[in-house]
This record gives structure tokens, sequence and C-alpha cells, in this order.
């Protein structure tokens, strides 16, 4: 009989599993990876815009590859991985770029990460021709190898300071000699622009490769941040490096000139005014003519200088300015015989392009709509169209565009509801597409400028298939109006084996930061984690509050100088609103965020505790004062000029009004949101003898990841959900 009942269970298990009835579990997430999708690879599209390379496995090396875009088909093997070597030694081709030319390539090995877009590697040069091997500098590690426009010199970064090779010569050339380790830093962007202004290497080449333009970092007063890593030593080893927070020092930036042809470096004039930032230092076509974005503290005012190289004099050619604040992109592109150059602006409520002439006078406004642009494609010279993704299907989808210079002719390229982005290959012939939709892993395609379909290149069918597996729940949109008649976009996946008649618990979860969506209809990273979570009955909801972008520059600036206040009361709306539906147990709503979903997930802990039974905040800000100066600063200004907004909404203050559950983690060695906002957090809840559950990472970043780390962290996470919620 024992038997006779075990042989049912099996059969009743694989009936179930043929059903789809899968179980997923947290190895699957953080150790196997069952779930990753597929993305294209190769497609490196080469300067004729009709050929890629990609690397083929040639025994236990591997070749770079020429191949026809159109037809996939094997063109050459350009290089032969047992031709790359140095003293004996074959160098790995797997990380590689070409010149200007495509004569030569850059091959970079031993990686060293330092923050979140820098690192340093020992690189070698390549003559694809001749087949000879150098080493781009014996004098240790650099950064950001650049070729010159004419394929003949590589400028890089090492040590601080700033250098070029002569590769006909095969001569190193030292640029600066004052870079010091946090104090000077050469075409190498400090912590803080790295990270806000999304840019590190700050040093480029002029059209002639004459010039080289370069940012100087002078962080002689800015204060230190220190951090212990434990690495098994007798003493932690302590990691110092400069970060200006909030109401802080900055560096002090300039703008310096190299003219390789005198060896002679001039600095630019950017004014008298120090306390400023440089974000961005771009050539134009014009070899004499260096542009430079100049922004103010408040980052409300930027100016377009024009600077000239011999002697550095500069005029301001455009002048924006905000009530608010103005952001920094790399949309900034300039035409040929200086016919003028596209900017980005929210000038008229909504992010849009704009056709300007050298001198700087607007020709025309190239997009126009109750949408955002949020990503610009690039500008075809030949054709004279540009492209570009915005919101003009509404804020959670992004589309693919293209239209003239002067505005006409807009055309549609991506049809299907969801979000599509364009990689266009040079000279704007094809470009490979990347669709999804909240329910539909990525497709990958290579279409022709016009949109037309050329071949399907990664369409992850096996994942699909392996979907059909699982009994998998659907995400589906919604909207609703607050009580201050604010519509906000959600979605929600409701459990397995739904059930009206029941009640449910909610996960709540959102990023909510200023331009931060998460309501998105595209495949994300979390899907699975949340079908997990919807696997063991609890119903998934994202509603993105006011602040995040795709809706025009009113919605995304409403929380100016007030971070937190209109965010925190959006999210309990979203509580309020899902505690009135009938499947839903409105006692037990919970709330789990990383980084600004963190802070979010503390505030809601705390102001919202009527409402939330429990919290998960990963890297929390917990005190705006402890954050970095360019971002706080942006949407709070200093902590002198708005100390309402610092400490109405900072979560620290309000640690005696917790209630629910609290789960506080955060890695130790986050040079991002320090360890300190989590530790005061912590002390501000003993200090009232608030019961709370805690995780530090040791050793562990913003993104608390490698090895086993992951599947730690959501084994505490998935334990503490089902204990409290």
């Amino acid at each position: 009989m024992r038997h006779l009942f075990t042989v049912l269970i099996i059969v009743i298990n694989l009936c179930f599993n043929a059903i789809g009835q899968s179980k997923i579990t947290l190895e699957d997430l953080w150790v196997k990876y069952t779930f990753r999708s597929a993305a294209t690879d190769g497609y490196n599209a080469m300067l004729d815009g009709m050929h890629f390379t990609d690397l083929e496995k040639a025994g236990d090396l591997q070749d770079l590859v020429k191949y026809d875009i159109k037809s996939d088909k094997k063109v050459s093997v350009l290089v032969k991985g047992d031709d790359v070597k140095f003293n004996g030694k074959v160098i790995d081709l797997s990380g590689y770029q070409f010149s200007p030319d495509e004569s030569k390539i850059i091959l970079s090995t031993e990686p060293e990460h330092i923050y979140r877009r820098s690192a340093t590697a020992k690189n070698y040069v390549f003559d694809i021709k001749s087949k000879k091997l150098i080493e781009l500098s014996s004098n240790g590690k650099q950064m950001f190898p650049t070729f010159s426009p004419d394929s003949k010199k590589v400028a890089f970064v090492r040590d601080n300071n700033l250098f070029y090779k002569n590769l006909e010569s095969n001569e190193e050339i030292q640029i600066t000699k004052d870079g010091e380790h946090n104090k000077i830093k050469n075409g190498w962007a400090d912590w803080v622009y790295e990270e806000e202004f999304s840019k590190a290497n700050m040093f480029s080449w002029s059209a002639d490769s004459r010039y080289l333009a370069f940012i100087r970092f002078d962080e002689t007063n800015v204060k230190e941040y220190s951090m212990d890593l434990y690495k098994g030593a007798l003493y932690p080893v302590k990691e110092t490096f400069k970060y200006p927070k909030a109401g802080e020092d900055n560096s002090i930036v300039s703008v310096n000139i190299f003219d390789s042809n005198t060896a002679k470096t001039i600095v630019a004039n950017t004014g008298t005014e120090k306390d400023i930032y440089i974000p961005r230092v771009i050539w134009t076509k014009d070899p004499q003519i260096l542009a430079i974005e100049r922004m103010n503290r408040l980052q409300n005012k930027v100016e377009l200088l024009f600077a000239n190289a011999g002697d550095g004099t500069t005029k301001i050619i455009l002048t924006e300015e905000a009530k608010t604040y103005i952001e920094i992109t790399d949309d900034l592109t300039f035409l040929s015989g200086n016919k003028g150059f596209i900017w980005s602006s929210e000038q008229d409520e909504f992010k849009q392009l704009y056709y300007y002439d050298f001198s700087g006078k607007l020709i025309n406004q190239i997009t126009k709509g109750n949408w955002d642009l949020t990503d610009f494609n690039g500008y075809d010279e030949k054709t004279n169209t540009l492209f570009y993704t915005s919101t003009e299907q509404g804020a959670i989808n992004r589309g693919l565009y293209s239209v003239k210079l002067d505005g006409s002719a807009k055309k549609r390229l991506s049809n299907a509801d969801g979000q599509t982005s364009a990689d266009f290959a040079a000279g704007f012939k094809y470009y490979v597409s990347s669709y999804s939709n909240a329910n539909t892993p990525p497709v990958y395609e290579l279409h022709t400028a016009d949109g037309k379909l050329v071949k399907v290149l990664e369409d992850n069918k096996s994942l699909k298939e392996k979907m059909k597996s699982y009994k998998l729940s659907e995400k589906t949109f919604f909207a609703f109006k607050t009580s201050e008649s604010v519509e906000l976009n959600g979605w929600m996946m409701k459990p397995q084996n739904f059930d009206e008649s029941k009640k449910y618990p909610v996960y709540m979860y959102t990023y909510g930061g200023p331009g931060g969506n998460e309501c998105n209809n595209a495949w994300d990273n979390d899907y699975w984690w949340h079908q997990m979570l919807c696997q063991e009955g609890y119903m998934v909801v994202c509603v993105d509050n006011r602040g995040t972008q795709g809706r025009g520059r009113q919605f995304k600036h409403s929380t100016y100088l007030q971070l937190g206040k209109l965010e925190t009361i959006d999210q309990i709306e979203v509580a309020k609103y899902l505690g009135n539906l009938t499947y839903v147990d409105k006692k037990r709503i919970g709330f789990q965020g990383w980084s600004y979903g963190g802070y979010m997930a503390s505030l809601l802990i705390t102001k919202g505790a009527e409402y939330f039974k429990m919290a998960i905040a990963v890297a929390p800000v917990t005190n705006w004062k402890y954050y970095d100066n360019i971002y706080t600063e942006r949407f709070l200004r200093k902590p002198a000029d708005n100390k309402s907004g610092y400490e109405d909404n900072s979560p620290v203050n309000f640690a005696k009004s917790i209630k629910g559950k609290f789960l506080l983690v955060h890695g130790s060695a986050d040079d991002n949101v320090h360890f300190q906002n989590t530790m005061e957090m912590a002390n501000a809840m003993v200090m009232y003898n608030i019961p709370f559950d805690f995780m530090a990472y040791p050793n562990k970043n913003h993104g608390i990841f490698g090895g086993f780390t992951r599947l730690h962290l959501y084994t505490k996470i998935l334990d503490f959900v089902k204990q409290n919620l």
C-alpha cells in the first residue's frame, strides 16, 4: 500500500509538471540563472555599415572574423588568435576596439574595476596588416585608451596623469605630471562626476588629431570618505576616497587643451566663478573649436561655450535656464561645415530636440508634442534624418521614430506597443532593435534605416518554450487617480490560482526616484523573482509615483525641493487603493525597494506606518545630507538653503513612528549610498527601542553581488516576507 501511495504521488507530480506546475526556486534565479534571456552577440558594425565583426572559436583560441551584415556570410578572418602574442603569450581577443581607420585594434586584458564606469587594464595595440603587437605602456595599467581620429596616437590615463602613445615612433609622451591620488586627476572624472554626470573619461581628440582637450580635477579641498574592507588580515584595509556630500566643497575644474605639435598646454577661459560644473567637453567638427558645457552649482543654468583651441578664449553660444534643474545628456550633436548643432531640452515642458545654427540662433524645433524624448539615437547627415526614441505611445511604452532636421516626414519605425531600443550601425544603413513587452522576453532584429525587417537575430525561443513549463501570472497594467486627482500608472501580478473571492497579501515595490521608471511595458530583470512571489501566494504591485519620467517636466519636477514628500503620499495612496479591492488584505501590504527604492521603503514604514505591515530597505538613503552633492543639490539645493527639504523627509527623523516589521540591508563597501546611512537609521531605531531585522554584506558595493551573495540576500528577503506578510 505504501509503495502504491508513493507511485500515485509521483504520477500526480508528473501531471502537475506536465500542465505547467514547475516550481521556481531561488537557486534558479541566483545560482543556475535558469531563466536568463539571451541577447544577440556580435554586430560590432564596421565603418562601411555593411559588415560587422565577431569572434569565432578556432581550437582553444578565437579569431576575429568579418561578416556581411545582411547575409551573415563570413567574408574574411581579420585577426587569427594565434597571431596575437606578446612575449610568447597569446593575448585574448575578447576585449577589442578598432582604430578609426580599422587598421589596428586595442586589446584590453586583466581589468580592475574602480567605480561604476572606471577600470584599469593592460592594453595592447595590434596592427592588422603587419601583425605587429605592441604594449600600450610598460609602466603600469591604463585607463580609457582612445585612438586619435588619424589612428596614429592613443591617449590614456595612468596614475591620474594623461599620456599618449605615438604609434609611428612607439614613443610614450606624458602630457601632465601633477596627478596625485586623492588630490589631482587629469582626464579622469572625480567620483561624483563619474556617478552623477555618467561619464568617467574626461578627454577628447580634435578632428585633426592635433589637440587633446581634457578636464583637470583639483580634489584638494574635497572631504574624504573611508570604509573598511575585511580581507582576512589582522587589521581591515581602509579605503579612502574623495566624496563631496550635500553642501560640501567640490573639485575645482579647469578645461585644458594640449597641442601635440608644440607639446604645450593652455587653459580655456571658463570664467572667474570656480564653484561650477563642467560636465562635458566636446569637439565640434571644426578642429579649432572646442565646445564646453558650463553649469552653475544650483544646476539650473547651462551655458554652451565655444573655445578657441589656439589661445583658449571662449564665447557663450547658448544659455538655458530653469526654475528647477537641467539634466546633462550626450545629445549635443554638431553638423559638418559648421552648419549648426542639435540640442535637447525640456524648455517647452517636454523633452524635445532643437536645431540651432553655429552662432546659437534657433533655426527650428525638430520634435514637438506632449511626450518625452527618452533617447536621441543619432543623425544621418546624408539623408538629413534624425532617429529618436520616445513615449509617444504612453509613459509605459518606448517607440522608435525618424524625422527630418526641419521636423517634417516623421515616421514611426517600431509598430508594436511595448519598449523598443535601437543601435544604429555606422552610416545609418542598418540598426539592431531590441523589443520586449511586460510578458515577452526580448526579440533582437536587424532592420534597414526605414524600419524594414531584414532578419530576426535572437527571439529567445528557448526561454519562451521554458516558460510553458511554469504556471505564470500575467503582468497587467492599470491606472488610478489619487485623492488629489493625480493619475498614476501601475502594474500588478496576481497570485497563481487567483480566486477573486479570497483576500491576498500585497508585495509592493518601486524605485520612485527622479526620472526612474519601474512601471514599464518591457521585460525586466525582476520578472522571475516576482513570479516566484506570485507562486508563493503574494500579489505583486508596482506604481510609478510623481517625479518619474515620460510624462513631461511638470510631473517629473514636481518633487523639486521636497524629495520624498509627494512620492510617499503617492505610494500611500497606492496602498489605500489596493486595500479597497475586494481581493486584497489591506492589513497585509508590504513594500521593498533598493537605493532610492530603499529610501522609499524606509519612509513608508515610518510615515506610512498605518498602511504597511512590513518594509525591506536595501542600500537606502536615510538622510539626504549623507548623499553626494551633485545628485542631492540638483533636487534639494544645499542643506543650508532648504533645511525643511532635507529634514522633513529623511527617514532617520521618523524612526520613532515605525510599527511594522522592518528589514534593513546594506553592503559595507558601498561607495555610492554609504553604509553610514544604514548605521544612522539603526542607531535611531535603537534610540527608540524599535525592533528591526538587519543584514550587512561585508566588502559588497551598492549592487550587493558576487558568488552566492544574491542567493543569500534573496533567501533573507523571501524568509522575511513569508514570516511577516
